[in-house]
This record gives C-alpha cells, structure tokens and sequence, in this order.
C-alpha cells in the first residue's frame, strides 16, 4: 500500500534559532536547519519515519528545485515531480523569545495553463501507483482555485481516496464540486470561515451540529484540529468523536498539523478502525512537536505516546 504526498508550491525550509530576535539589528545564528519543505513533503517525511511507503510529488524548478530533491534523497524519500521554469521558493522560521516564531515566506513559481496540464498528466500516471493521496498546503500562483477539486475528481476517476488540507478559496472550491474529498482538516478558525459561524473550541455540542453543514455532505473524515485540545471528527454518516491529549513539552510545533494528517493518511492505509485512525493521528501530531526537526517523527517512542491520547465517541 503506497501513499502519494502531493506538494504544489515546496520549499527549501530554513530555522534559525535565536534567544532573541532584535529588530532593526544584526542577528547571527550558530546553528542553521534547512529541510525539503512545504506541508505535503512534512507528510512524507513523517511516513517514511513510519517507513510506510510513498511517493513525493509536486513541482519543483531552478537550482533550488535540484537541491530540494537532493535533501529528500538523501532522507531516502522516493520523490516523483514535474519539472516547470522558475525557481523552487525558500520559507524561513526564525524560533525566539521563549516559543516565539517569525516567519518569512516567499512566493514561489507562477505556473502557467501548459505547466497545470503537465502536472495532471503527471498526477494521473502516479495514481496508477497508490492508494491513498494527501495533498497540502498552498496552491502555487497562476492555478486555478479549483485546481485541488479537479485532483480529488481525477483521484476518484482513479479509484483513489484523496486527502485535502488545504484552507481558503481552494478548500471551499473541492467543497463544493461534486466530487467532495475524502477528508478535510480545518483548524477551528478555518472551520468557522467556511460556515460563516464562530466556532468554540470548548463547545463540541455546538462543533457537532456545525459539522452537519450541508457543505460537508459527502466527505468522508472532518478532522477538526483543536490545537493543545486535541482533535473533533466527524465521520461517515454521523459518527462523531473527541480526541483528547495530555499536556506535552513542546520542543518546536512546526508541521504538527502535517504529521497528524501523515498519521490519518497511515493510519487508513492501514484499515484500522475510526477510533484508532484518530489516536494514530494525534500520536504523530504529538511525536512531532517533541523534536527539533520539522515533520520528524520517532517511532521508538509512538507506543509511549499513542497511550497519552484518549478517543471517545462524542
């Protein structure tokens, strides 16, 4: 069983860890991380930690693009990614103060009609290949903001589930086609904006009932991340759940909300049941802000932490 991690606008991720930021000053760094990222490659990186297997795709250009694929090499990740004109872009964290992080993210390629074609072309010869899709993150410029829609379409002509964590414009688009995903993944916020409510964190009676919006009629999973709360599912026709976590030192929480959906993604290629698909998924969410690397994840600790987690039917 082999899952396809799908990244449409990747990145040469960089950290740079300062006791504190000074503004307007120099700052030096003595120690500098750059990782292949963007969320679909925090995805694949998680699942080859779970040494599940998987395919890294997207679009990569320039000499960046070629030192991208070199890192995921290097980690041993089998990487599968059209080629277009540009430069892959790079994003920037800096970790100060205490837990603070500023962030510093660049744009990324413009692609055009024929690069969007090419992409699918390419996106269609890979499903013959798997069994499952994630795609994450940001649409690149120059697609359409249909354009996740169109893959989930596409997945399903293929007989493949798709995973969306996306937000915004290209989520309530692949909402609103016919063809809905098979999971989604908002954050509460992202979840009130597409309902046009605030939604409270602490009132899962009231979560419920928003989670049968008719906008979500035909998507399988909404996995609602609740942050330090954990997480509220809603599955199939009505099943509904609460996954609580206990309290963990966090060492840097970049790409947990990637590892989590690495661990929904694992976890149902697995066939295992709603409950443990859940528990799963916040083990890995957990595993992740542990350790320094982003979207790293150690599985010689999974069965301590899989116990810090507690699903029950809501």
């Amino acid at each position: 069983m082999t899952i396809l991690a799908v990244t449409m606008n990747p990145s040469i991720d960089v950290q740079y860890p300062l006791d504190h930021l000074q503004l307007d000053d120099v700052n030096r760094v003595t120690t500098v991380r750059k990782t292949a990222g963007g969320k679909g490659l925090n995805v694949a990186r998680v699942l080859h930690c779970l040494n599940h297997p998987l395919i890294a795709t997207g679009v990569l250009c320039g000499y960046f693009g070629q030192y991208l694929q070199s890192r995921l090499e290097a980690d041993g990740i089998r990487g599968d990614f059209a080629q277009i004109d540009g430069e892959t872009r790079s994003c920037i964290a800096i970790l100060h103060d205490g837990g603070q992080q500023t962030e510093v993210l660049e744009k990324g390629p413009t692609l055009t009609a024929d690069d969007a074609a090419g992409f699918l072309d390419h996106y269609r010869g890979l499903l013959k290949k798997v069994d499952l899709v994630t795609i994450s993150g940001s649409l690149p410029g120059g697609l359409p903001t249909d354009f996740y829609a169109q893959m989930v379409h596409i997945g399903h002509e293929n007989g493949v589930p798709v995973f969306l964590d996306a937000s915004g414009a290209a989520l309530r688009a692949a909402l609103e086609a016919d063809d809905k995903p098979d999971l989604i993944k908002p954050n509460d916020e992202e979840l009130g904006a597409l309902i046009g409510e605030t939604v409270d964190r602490t009132d899962l009676a009231r979560m419920q009932q928003q989670l049968q919006n008719p906008l979500f009629d035909g998507v399988d999973w909404i996995v609602v991340s609740l942050g330090s709360k954990g997480a509220f599912a809603k599955h199939g026709d009505g099943d509904f759940y609460q996954a609580a976590i206990q309290k963990i030192d966090v060492v840097n929480p970049v790409g947990s909300g990637d590892s989590t959906l690495a661990g929904l993604a694992y976890a149902t290629d697995r066939h295992e049941a709603a409950a443990d698909v859940l528990q799963t998924a916040m083990t890995c969410g957990m595993l992740n802000t542990s350790e320094a690397k982003t979207g790293f994840v150690n599985p010689d600790r999974f069965d301590d932490y899989h116990a810090k987690v507690t699903v029950t039917k809501f």
